[in-house]
C-alpha cells in the first residue's frame, strides 16, 4: 500500500515488501520502480511467509468478536495474506487495498487462480485516509505497512475507524529480521548478517526520519492503540523456520533480502564485506546463496491487535 513516500518501500509502501524492514525502495519515485519485478519479490517474500499468516490468521480468529463477514488488507501487495484471510474466513469478503494498479492487477489474478474471485477484490487507495469508501470491517489486515507512514498514531486512529465497533487492526510491526546463514559462512569475517542488520537499522531510520509529517515515537504498540483510540487487544510473535537446506522459493527470498542490503549499504561497507556479498550474490556460484546447502530462514514476526470499542 502505498502512501507517498519512500517503500522500505520509498515512495510506495505496500504492505508486503522485501526491504529494511518489509518494503521500501528508497530514494526512488514511484514511476521509475520496476512493479513487475517488485511484484514478484513481494510474493516470494508473501510466500515463505505463509506458515506466519496462517498461524496468525487463526489467531485473529479465536480473538474475534463473533463471526467475521468483512476484512480489508490493507497495503496489500499482491494479494496473499489476502488469500489466507480468505481460506480462514469462509463466510467474509475480503478486500485488497494497495495504491499501484499493478500490484492489485497480481492479486486479482492470484485470486482467480485459486478460484477466490468472487470473495477477494481489488480497491485502489492511499493510506491512511483512502478507506472510507469501503464501508465497516470487521478485520483490517495491515502487514508491516504503518512504519510507512509519517504519524504512525494518526494512522492507526484513520484506519480504525474503517472498523465497526467490536471490530480488530491486526498491525504486523517489529519481531525479528531474517536470517540466511551462519555466523561463519566459510568466507571473510564472521558475523555478516548481524553486520548487515544493524546496517539496515540505520537505513530504516532515516526512512522513517525523511517521511512527510514524521513523527517519533516510542515503537510500543498497546500504547500507540490506545493513545489512537482503540483498545489494545494482544499482541503475538509467530516464527517463520525453514531448515537448511531451502527450496528455490526460500533461497529467492534470501537472494532479495541481501541485494537489498548491498544496493542500501553499498556506500557504507566495508570493501571485505561488499566483495562477500557479491559472491553470494553470484547465481552460478557454488557459494553464492542460490546452490551452497546452507541456507535457511529464520524470522519472527509480530503481530499487535487493537479493538474498536
Amino acid at each position: 500500500m502505498t502512501t507517498h513516500h519512500t517503500t522500505h518501500q520509498a515512495g510506495h509502501p505496500t504492505a508486503h515488501h522485501a526491504g529494511p524492514g518489509p518494503g521500501h525502495h528508497c530514494g526512488h519515485r514511484t514511476e521509475d520502480l520496476d512493479w513487475a519485478a517488485i511484484g514478484d519479490q513481494l510474493e516470494r517474500s508473501a510466500r515463505v511467509r505463509t506458515p506466519f499468516l496462517e498461524g496468525a490468521a487463526d489467531w485473529l480468529a479465536a480473538t474475534a468478536d463473533g463471526e467475521v463477514r468483512r476484512v480489508l488488507d490493507v497495503g496489500s501487495g499482491p494479494g496473499v495474506a489476502s488469500l489466507v484471510l480468505a481460506r480462514r474466513f469462509p463466510r467474509a469478503g475480503v478486500v485488497a487495498v494497495d495504491a499501484a494498479p499493478g500490484l492489485l492487477a497480481r492479486a486479482a489474478g492470484l485470486a482467480a487462480g485459486e478460484g477466490l474471485a468472487g470473495r477477494v477484490t481489488t480497491h485502489r487507495a492511499d493510506l491512511p485516509d483512502g478507506l472510507e469508501p469501503l464501508g465497516a470491517a470487521d478485520l483490517i489486515w495491515a502487514g508491516q505497512v504503518v512504519h510507512h507512514l509519517g504519524d504512525q498514531t494518526a494512522a492507526l486512529a484513520a484506519i480504525g475507524r474503517s472498523l465497526r465497533p467490536g471490530g480488530l487492526l491486526a498491525v504486523v510491526e517489529g519481531g525479528l529480521g531474517p536470517r540466511f546463514l551462519p555466523r561463519d559462512i566459510g568466507m571473510g569475517r564472521p558475523g555478516l548478517q548481524a553486520r548487515l542488520e544493524a546496517g539496515m537499522e540505520n537505513v530504516f531510520a532515516a526512512m522513517r526520519a525523511g517521511l512527510p509529517g514524521s513523527v517519533a515515537v516510542t515503537e510500543d504498540w498497546p500504547a500507540l492503540f490506545t493513545a489512537a483510540g482503540l483498545t489494545p487487544a494482544g499482541s503475538r510473535t509467530f516464527l517463520v523456520d525453514a531448515p537448511a537446506p531451502l527450496d528455490d522459493l526460500g533461497r529467492g527470498y534470501a537472494y532479495d533480502r541481501l541485494n537489498r542490503a548491498r544496493e542500501g549499504l553499498a556506500d557504507v561497507l566495508p570493501a571485505d564485506d561488499l566483495e562477500v556479498l557479491d559472491r553470494l550474490l553470484d547465481e552460478e556460484s557454488e557459494a553464492g546463496v542460490r546452490k551452497r546447502a546452507d541456507v535457511f530462514c529464520l524470522e519472527a514476526l509480530t503481530v499487535h491487535v487493537g479493538r474498536r470499542v
